[in-house]
């Protein structure tokens, strides 16, 4: 394989992470400064509130954040509050997207923030990235929590391989299709 090839180190993950984790920075992902923010706030207060879910969401999709400012405060605090106990993949992304503005690509951004040693923000680039390496098969543009625990198993898998946290993972997946994409995303 070539140096300038972008596939060249699928071969070896660890690079393939470093190399896209540098490269992160050059997205339009939610900064991981961010998540960590969100993250702390989440832990201490135990829930976050309406207002801080809108910030995470714009952060994540700006385009459909407005639609958090629906949801009472009441839901969002209890919404919140029952997804940091409640065990599952699927039950805590599921939780999540019942409130409005919370699809399962933006209600990643919320485990994530609260977990990053066992989740990651995931979205279309993120499944195109584990389809180029063989980890899914096909494209798909929208996602339900279902969706989310196909993608969260080979990020944990490469997490564990690698030794970097499946949030960091997660940031490198999403690097490497904004990398190698040719067009537009939709």
């Amino acid at each position: 394989m070539e140096a300038d090839d972008p596939n060249s180190h699928l071969d070896d993950l660890d690079a393939f992470v470093a190399e896209n984790l540098d490269r992160y920075a050059e997205t339009q992902g939610v900064l991981p400064e961010r998540l960590d923010e969100f993250g702390e706030r989440y832990r201490s207060q135990g829930h976050l509130t309406r207002d801080q879910l809108y910030e995470m969401a714009y952060e994540s999709s700006t385009r459909s954040a407005y639609h958090v400012e629906k949801n009472p405060e009441a839901r969002c605090r209890e919404v919140t509050r029952n997804a940091r106990a409640v065990d599952g993949d699927f039950s805590s992304i599921h939780l999540i997207t019942g409130l409005a503005g919370f699809k399962a690509a933006t209600a990643s951004c919320v485990v994530a923030a609260l977990d990053g040693d066992r989740h990651a923000v995931v979205d279309t680039r993120v499944w195109a990235s584990l389809e180029r390496l063989g980890y899914l098969d096909g494209r798909k543009e929208s996602f339900d929590a279902a969706d989310y625990v196909t993608m969260i198993e080979p990020i944990r898998a490469i997490a564990d391989e690698t030794g970097y946290r499946p949030v960091d993972v997660g940031y490198a997946l999403f690097a490497h299709d904004a990398h190698v994409r040719d067009g537009t995303l939709h």
